[in-house]
């Protein structure tokens, strides 16, 4: 029995691992299992790459940056995601292969086919079931963090070009299984919002 992969994706301040929290728990609630992981991060090498990557003591170049979150994502998957999808789970990512490509592609500049052929050997193939792309524009995301206080990480406190590019890159998503909400929404119409996508493909699997 196969499970069913769920992942949030979107610029900063979107609001993701917000919704991923209230969509877990919903989730639980009907009795289903439940996994829920962020990227990078959720084992103990992915969470060395995620402090590597996100403090800005550590300059890693754009080549650097990508390989670290390919590890990380590479050990997630392989020890985490693929298992839990096999015991038939709901998995609940906030980021993944879409984060790459904003980030790592539009935002770096990394030749966008050598990222997807590297991309593949992290996941081995793994695509989401279903990619809610969270749609804010850079000037609102980082008025939220702005509003809770929120110390900015290395990838955060990028300039206003670089986000600017990665929000394109949301916005411009598209393919098999990905939809696109509207996180300018309050916090409990976007999970409805959310759990409506969710709740449709889910039954469909």
């Amino acid at each position: 029995m196969r499970g069913f992969f769920l992942v949030l994706e979107g610029p900063e301040g979107a609001g993701k691992s917000t919704l991923a929290a209230t969509l877990t728990a919903r989730a639980r609630s009907t009795g289903s299992v439940v996994v829920a992981v962020r990227e990078p991060g959720g084992t103990t090498a992915a969470e060395a790459a995620r402090a590597i990557v996100l403090d800005h003591s550590h300059a890693a170049g754009p080549e650097a940056e990508l390989l670290l979150m390919l590890a990380a994502r590479a050990d997630l998957v392989r020890k985490v995601i693929r298992p839990a999808l096999e015991d038939g789970a709901l998995v609940i990512a906030d980021r993944f292969d879409l984060s790459t490509r904003a980030y790592q592609v539009a935002g770096r500049g990394l030749p966008a086919d050598l990222v997807a052929a590297a991309n593949r050997i992290a996941t081995g193939g793994l695509e989401p079931d279903l990619t809610l792309v969270l749609d804010l524009t850079p000037e609102a995301g980082r008025a939220r963090q702005a509003r809770a206080g929120k110390a900015r990480d290395r990838m955060e406190a990028e300039g206003t070009d670089f986000h600017a590019r990665v929000a394109a890159a949301y916005l411009a998503a598209s393919g098999p299984g990905v939809q696109h909400l509207n996180a300018e929404l309050p916090a409990d119409r976007l999970a409805e919002a959310a759990w409506a996508e969710l709740a449709q493909r889910w039954r469909q699997t």
